[in-house]
């Protein structure tokens, strides 16, 4: 929560559509967690650049509005693309009102944006100036104390849905991550196949045990199978292991030993295996299922940029078994990762695939390659080591296994 005491004044304050005078003070008390999201060195210096000039009016979108009041629902890539050709290069846009917009995560609806275009450059600012802003009407301000909620107000990058369920279904793992993570080993009543509201017991190995932790929450794991192979379109490495999600299940009782005696008497050490409960089913889990620890919740902040350098990627895979082409909001994995400089935010220009034909007006009917053609955007939001998971933003053509990937720029 943000307070704020706005001082008692008899000079009149000037109201400007909804800037972002009182918001930017709010935001200086607002709790770490509301606005401390990443803002690189690159994206700040470009920023601070494009403050003092503004940019070029060849960067500006065609039909670039001279005024635009954020609304719920709206998302930055998608305000950003009104305004510039390229979505993803923002910092330049909000770096046009550093003054006002200190931080390029935290917009909000109500807030009027004025595009102000002079001596060939253009500037984004929250307020008019001149003969316009001096013809507006003024109010006189009363002390007053407004509290608002505004962590929950800003508005996302992009439609925040789309993306969530990539962070907790699909997963990448090495040759040997499943094999050697706790398993399913039986259900209640002789079961064979399991879904939500069911019990599930289960085994760990070596130093994947399922023990108790003297916590108040209980510990939650995701459920997987089948650990598909994803290989380089190019050189054919196998570059990671993409493990079907099934469900999540919470550990109820870790694993155990109890003394006992069989039936000649003697005594022996039986295995008690952990008892999960199953809590979220997207396929009905069996007996030898996997378990992985949920990871902890990720800060859903992400900032579209181009690499510093060149860029030369493939897809991998387009996510979903019975998908063939990725449409835009479908999720593809890349053939770069972490060990290739590839990082959250990532923007990747995509490239279709130039058709090979044959030559009809020569007599010699040689072969020819048409140019690769740009098809759309993408961006990464969930890189591995070796593979990426990214979300197609724009596209005019489906893309496919093995289309190119390049820096935007």
């Amino acid at each position: 929560m943000t307070q704020n005491l706005m001082p008692k004044s008899t000079a009149a304050a000037k109201v400007i559509g909804v800037t972002l005078a009182v918001l930017t003070a709010s935001l200086a008390t607002a709790p770490a967690w509301a606005q401390n999201f990443p803002i690189t060195a690159g994206q700040k210096a470009t920023a601070t650049q494009v403050a003092q000039a503004g940019v070029p009016l060849s960067e500006l979108a065609a039909n670039a509005p001279d005024s635009y009041t954020v609304k719920r629902g709206d998302t930055l890539w998608a305000i950003s693309g009104m305004f510039l050709k390229s979505a993803w290069r923002w910092p330049e846009l909000w770096g046009m009102n550093l003054a006002d917009i200190r931080n390029p995560h935290r917009i909000y609806p109500g807030q009027t944006l004025y595009l102000e275009r002079q001596g060939g450059r253009a500037t984004l600012r929250t307020r008019q100036s001149g003969a316009d802003a001096a013809a507006l009407t003024t109010v006189r301000l009363s002390p007053r104390t407004r509290i608002e909620q505004l962590a929950d107000d800003a508005l996302p990058t992009l439609k925040s849905h789309l993306i969530e369920p990539f962070l907790a279904e699909p997963v990448i793992v090495d040759e040997n991550g499943l094999a050697l993570a706790p398993r399913i080993v039986a259900a209640q009543e002789g079961r064979v196949l399991l879904t939500r509201g069911d019990r599930a017991y289960a085994r760990g190995q070596g130093d994947a045990v399922l023990i108790d932790e003297p916590t108040q929450k209980q510990k939650a794991y995701r459920v997987f199978r089948n650990a598909t192979p994803l290989k380089d379109p190019v050189t054919a490495e196998v570059l990671g292991y993409e493990a079907q999600y099934v469900g999540k299940a919470l550990l109820v009782r870790g694993e155990s030993t109890q003394a006992s005696v069989d039936k000649d008497g003697k005594p022996r050490t039986d295995i008690i295996p952990a008892t999960l409960d199953i809590v979220a089913a997207k396929e009905e889990m069996r007996v030898g299922d996997r378990l992985l620890p949920e990871p902890p919740q990720q800060l859903l902040s992400y900032v579209p940029h181009a690499p510093q350098g060149p860029v030369n990627a493939r897809i991998v895979s387009v996510y979903g078994s019975a998908v063939v082409n990725a449409a835009q909001n479908q999720v593809v994995a890349i053939n770069l990762g972490t060990r290739d400089g590839i990082e959250s935010g990532h923007v990747l220009a995509i490239l279709k695939d130039g058709a090979r034909l044959i030559d009809k007006t020569d007599a010699a009917r040689p072969e020819l390659k048409l140019p690769d053609e740009r098809n759309g955007l993408l961006m990464v939001f969930r890189p591995f080591e070796k593979l990426s998971y990214a979300l197609v933003l724009d596209i005019t053509d489906g893309v496919k296994v093995g289309d190119r990937l390049v820096n935007p720029r």
